[in-house]
């Protein structure tokens, strides 16, 4: 990686702004607004900076009025509520364009860091690395998402025929796939270049790791329930947009130096922004089936439904008050001792105190990495926030992190998806599956309670 940033120092790229050592001393490098996430380089400019890049002519025109500052502040505003908005029809239009939508920003992060190494190929020639690298990213994706696919409607895919093989051999199949990419790479060494050449190739396992897993745990995530989505990224969204507003009008305290324009009072206002806004959502997605239930395969319908018994985490419970809490009632005339509540509201509040507290960790993360290869921005496909990887930086954080906490304190095998792993076998297995049920039920006596109380 020290070679490869090395090698950018020296070369312009697509996504390297426009100035070199001279233009830092006279101070011309481009600035943002307080607690923005494009950070820029740090330098002290000896004349006023320079005007950000506009989104368009007419944004331009419209906004030339405004001081370079507050020219940002718009633009970021304006774009924000677009992406808030085009999250929202996503949303309205169910599990499987999220999914898609993800496999789409999926490819354009990959396709954003990839470029800054292939700036090294082209100088170089070196064979076949973005066709190799793009090759990796097709074999991640076929194991991944074909998991989280077979896992959930892998009784659907086994009575295609033409995908059977893919849905038994899945696997196999992509085993031998990264194999053939490793035997291309080898290949394609070429003398005096070796050192390079594996550089590039960590470079590109290191993308796949940061970019394609933690979409896989996205995806993971939709299919448990909307809320496991929709909740996550709304607090991502709300703490990036209430840490910019208190640290462009309150922000004066430095928060890291890796990241100049972040403030304390950013952080903190920010976080108790974040877990205030995380309850009242949670309270109000709870009301709709829609956004509790997982999605499953419903064979009498033949397709997807979204209709559920609620799991115990999205239903009301009453929990006993911490006796100091119930001394502190006491003194004002409340003989309360319990709270009916969702335990989601709960788990709600740990998820807002990571997206507060651990998730700017990974814009701080994308921010070292930008400062390691000197670019301002990722790309410059969202004007005012930079490209797709400058925004998700945080996202694939929160999302992991949403994967590893359901899976360890709140889910449960889900039966819908049992029984369908279950008539994916031979009807002589299923046959079998069905009596070894049946045996260990009535030694344990349960299916014999399940007798007398239906005959009753």
């Amino acid at each position: 990686m020290a070679t490869l940033a090395a090698e950018l120092r020296q070369r312009p790229g697509p996504n390297k702004p426009d100035f070199d050592e001279k233009d830092k001393s006279a101070g011309t490098v481009p600035a943002s607004a307080s607690d923005s996430d494009e950070d820029d380089l740090p330098v002290k400019p000896s004349k006023p900076p320079a005007p950000p890049p506009q989104s368009s002519d007419s944004l331009d025109e419209a906004l030339k009025d405004f001081s370079p500052r507050w020219r940002n502040w718009l633009i970021r505003g304006i774009f924000t509520w677009l992406m808030i908005f085009s999250f929202a029809v996503l949303i309205y239009l169910g599990p499987l364009a999220l999914v898609l939508v993800t496999f789409a920003i999926q490819i354009k992060c990959f396709h954003e860091i990839i470029t800054i190494g292939y700036i090294v190929y082209r100088s170089y020639d070196l064979p076949w690395f973005r066709t190799l690298s793009w090759y990796f990213l097709f074999t991640s994706n076929f194991f991944f998402f074909g998991e989280s696919m077979i896992g959930s409607f892998g009784m659907l895919l086994a009575r295609q025929d033409f995908l059977w093989p893919f849905v038994k051999y899945h696997r196999f199949i992509s085993f031998s796939l990264y194999t053939a990419g490793l035997v291309g790479f080898v290949c394609s060494l070429v003398k005096k270049h070796y050192l390079k050449q594996f550089t590039l190739f960590g470079w590109t396992h290191v993308t796949l790791l940061l970019v394609v897993a933690q979409s896989h745990f996205i995806v993971q995530n939709v299919l448990e329930g909307l809320v496991w989505v929709l909740v996550p990224v709304s607090m991502i969204i709300c703490n990036d947009i209430m840490a910019y507003m208190f640290g462009f009008f309150f922000g004066r305290t430095p928060l890291i130096k890796l990241s100049p324009k972040k403030t304390w009072e950013g952080f903190i206002g920010g976080a108790f922004s974040t877990i205030l806004f995380g309850i009242l959502l949670s309270y109000v997605l709870l009301q709709y089936d829609y956004f509790v239930c997982p999605v499953s395969y419903d064979e009498a319908q033949g397709g997807l439904s979204m209709d559920c018994v609620r799991p115990h985490v999205f239903v009301i419970s009453e929990y006993t008050l911490p006796e100091t809490l119930q001394g502190l009632l006491k003194l004002v005339g409340s003989q309360k001792t319990t709270v009916s509540i969702y335990p989601f509201i709960l788990h709600s509040i740990s998820l807002s105190l990571f997206a507060s507290v651990i998730g700017p960790f990974g814009g701080f993360f994308a921010s070292g990495f930008k400062r390691a290869f000197k670019i301002k921005d990722f790309a410059d496909t969202i004007p005012g926030h930079g490209g797709i990887m400058d925004r998700f930086d945080c996202q694939f954080l929160m999302a992991t992190f949403v994967h590893v906490y359901h899976f360890s304190f709140i889910r449960v095998p889900n039966p819908q998806n049992i029984v369908q792993s279950v008539l994916t076998l031979k009807p002589e297995q299923q046959l079998q599956v069905f009596l070894l049920l049946q045996e260990k039920l009535l030694k344990r006596g349960i299916l014999h309670s399940i007798s007398a109380d239906s005959s009753i």
